[in-house]
């Protein structure tokens, strides 16, 4: 009898093109629908992440200074608990600070 209960996925990134790329990878690669997947602040601060990427990395030649880096960008998602090893190795490739399952 295959498994398909359901568990929450979270993952914890420094950018927030980091985030992007673990929910598209979510969506293209393991099928969670995006219905399933949130993004959040890792605190209670509206934030970018903890360091620069994407837009915010370069500007004019330098580092942009009015990007809200005040915290981790945090990805859950609900996914198929036969996927646990699967997504956990792949917010590792895309550079997941921590990842739990819960």
């Amino acid at each position: 009898m295959a498994d398909d209960s359901t568990t929450t996925i979270n993952a914890a990134f420094e950018t927030r093109e980091a985030a992007d790329l673990a929910i598209e990878h979510l969506v293209q690669q393991h099928g969670v629908p995006r219905a399933d997947i949130f993004v959040q602040s890792a605190t209670s601060e509206n934030t970018a992440g903890s360091a620069p990427s994407g837009g915010d990395a370069s500007h004019g030649g330098g580092a942009r200074d009015d990007a809200a880096l005040n915290g981790e960008i945090e990805v859950s998602a609900d996914i198929q608990s036969s996927l646990i090893s699967s997504v956990q190795r792949a917010f590792g490739e895309l550079g997941a600070i921590r990842v739990s399952v819960h």
